[in-house]
């Protein structure tokens, strides 16, 4: 099945995706090491954990945060979240033509894959070439390498032993940072590329699933894959052919294993590490109280990054179409939602003051944008984009305005129907959950009935990414520094466009697949600006594409909560940012004696 996109962004050892997350948009750190407390005495390591299993150990094929990939993969590049400069990855240098239509990169020597192999440039060629911008191969990646009106791709070719060269039609701003996507094996990938199933797919698209020997799994990262336990754990080992050392010649990273316990409760996560059984854990809003007063008693550290990458919002199914001649939503209900004004009166509904104080204890700002408040081409408030502060009697106006009337208190549209809808989320995330419930009760003030319903996280997935069979939808998008890699947010047909879903490869077709002129406009507007070298005017088409996503509201945004995640004081070399966490710079890290 394809799970929700996400839009990755190079930033070191933690590529971003613009991403959808599975759980709160902080990284849960938790653990039961049961089988591995004996052994912590002996071996450093690391131990956290994640909420759910993995889906996939193909990265091209991932669309879940939090992954694997950012411990055992790594690209040309890499971008660092706390400087904000690209710096060098598996390619030792770069030369960017004076044209700025290609970029020659020469690779490090000596590098190898985890299984002694050289990692060579036929292995970047193969891995762009092959399997990126392969048309047949189904990755999030390629909408971020897709360029201009025209929407063409880079091409990519082998110069000599070090070099390999990407060249673009036209100028493309980002270009350099579209090149942190992991490098994968060639030596044992391409056979699966080549190689056609019953359907005339790459038999690719079912390697490395996560039912894959962890041994066959090769990587080029700071670790591998040692096993997998399927609702227990996954356990990464140093990878002795990681190609980074120290100033003194010491081989990195430093910890030699680093173990994800699989704890699907959040409260479970928070009394392990209470009991010192963790080394982390993200500290949401409910949990900040209780462990800050034990931050000396306990020997950890709290870390506060200020507002994070992360968004949170409400979005609802625009989608016109037909599926088997049936319409993907309600035909009076797909009124309701494809109507601004309807959105608009549901924005103004939301007390999202009230949601801050309550649910995040004030640990969080409201948000009004899909750009990363980090960002350089973050329009703020101040500077002039459109919020949505708490106004019922103004959310009545607007519907009113549009057609809606009140009978007895309920809310009903021109024809009588009254206004009741379903809202989505994943269960497990009690802060999403409260969330949930709250605007249930803040829309019930317009007449408006919400039918709140928490969903396993794969059922949730199934029916926002494949079968499109939902209504309103509760969710969050991991962002970065760089616009362009939520390309695919906002490109009409890009793998991220979940508002408006085309089909993706796989799919059954859609009939009658409609795309409304500000859609369209916002689309062209990302590819202007990825064309644009002027940094002021950069910002200007940015300001513009934000100020038509809060007029027309394909995303209700709500509450943006501070980055906080509590580490053991035993670990020393922790820089931690809101965009890469504690651990963005694993390799450095080291365990006090």
């Amino acid at each position: 099945m394809k799970f929700l996109r996400k839009i990755f962004l190079a930033i070191k050892h933690f590529w971003l995706p613009i991403i959808l997350t599975s759980a709160t948009a902080l990284i849960l750190a938790a653990c039961n090491p049961t089988n591995f407390k004996s052994a912590a005495a002996q071996v450093p390591q690391l131990v956290s954990s994640i909420l759910s299993d993995p889906k996939t150990f193909n990265y091209p094929l991932s669309q879940e945060s939090p992954n694997v990939f950012p411990l055992i993969y790594e690209g040309l590049i890499t971008q660092n979240p706390i400087t904000a400069k690209v710096e060098p990855a598996l390619a030792k240098s770069w030369q960017i033509s004076d044209d700025k239509l290609k970029i020659v990169f020469t690779l490090r020597e000596g590098l190898k894959w985890s299984d002694g192999q050289p990692l060579t440039v036929d292995d970047v060629v193969f891995t762009y070439n092959d399997i990126y911008l392969n048309e047949a191969i189904p990755t999030d990646v390629r909408d971020s390498l897709r360029i201009g009106e025209s929407r063409k791709l880079p091409t990519v070719r082998k110069v000599d032993e070090r070099r390999v060269e990407f060249s673009v039609p036209e100028p493309f701003r980002p270009f350099l940072l579209s090149t942190g996507s992991p490098i994968l094996p060639s030596h044992i990938l391409q056979k699966s590329v080549k190689t056609k199933d019953q359907n005339g797919s790459p038999t690719f698209l079912t390697k490395w699933g996560v039912d894959t020997p962890p041994d066959q799994i090769i990587v080029n990262g700071p670790y591998k894959i040692e096993r997998y336990d399927t609702s227990q754990r996954v356990v990464f080992r140093r990878n002795p052919h990681y190609w980074r050392k120290d100033a003194q010649g010491n081989s990195q990273p430093y910890i030699e294993r680093v173990i994800w316990e699989i704890v699907e409760s959040t409260d479970t996560s928070l009394l392990q590490f209470r009991s010192g059984g963790l080394d982390t854990v993200g500290v949401s809003p409910d949990y900040f109280s209780l462990l800050k007063v034990q931050e000396k008693q306990g020997n950890f550290n709290i870390y506060n990054g200020g507002p994070t990458s992360a968004t949170s919002f409400v979005w609802f199914n625009l989608n016109k179409g037909k599926r088997n001649g049936k319409p993907l939503v309600d035909p009076v209900k797909s009124r309701w939602f494809n109507n601004v004004q309807f959105r608009q009166a549901i924005a103004y509904a939301i007390d999202r003051q009230t949601m801050i104080n309550n649910t995040f204890r004030g640990l969080g700002v409201a948000q009004n944008s899909p750009i990363s408040v980090q960002s350089p081409y973050y329009l703020s408030p101040k500077e002039g984009l459109k919020v949505y502060d708490y106004n019922v009697q103004k959310a009545k106006d607007l519907l009113l305005k549009a057609g809606f009337k009140y009978n007895n208190n309920q809310l009903v549209d021109s024809q009588g129907n009254r206004v009741r809808f379903s809202l989505l989320t994943n269960a497990g995330n009690k802060i999403r959950e409260a969330m949930g419930s709250q605007i249930k009760q803040d829309l019930s003030k317009i007449g408006i009935q919400v039918d709140f319903t928490p969903l396993a996280w794969n059922t949730f997935t199934d029916k926002v990414s494949n079968s499109l069979d939902w209504e309103a939808s509760l969710m969050g998008l991991t962002g970065g520094l760089e616009p362009n890699d939520g390309a695919n947010v906002w490109a009409s047909e890009g793998g991220l466009h979940m508002f408006n879903q085309k089909p993706q490869a796989g799919q059954k077709p859609i009939q009658g697949w409609e795309v409304a002129p500000w859609e369209a406009e916002i689309g062209n507007l990302y590819i202007q600006a990825a064309r644009e070298l002027d940094e002021a005017k950069v910002k200007a088409i940015y300001a513009q594409t934000q100020q038509i996503t809060q007029e027309n509201l394909p995303f209700i945004y709500l509450v943006n909560p501070y980055s906080l995640s509590a580490v053991r004081n035993r670990f020393e070399g922790i820089k931690f940012s809101a965009l890469g966490g504690a651990f963005w710079n694993i390799e450095q890290i080291k365990i006090k004696d």
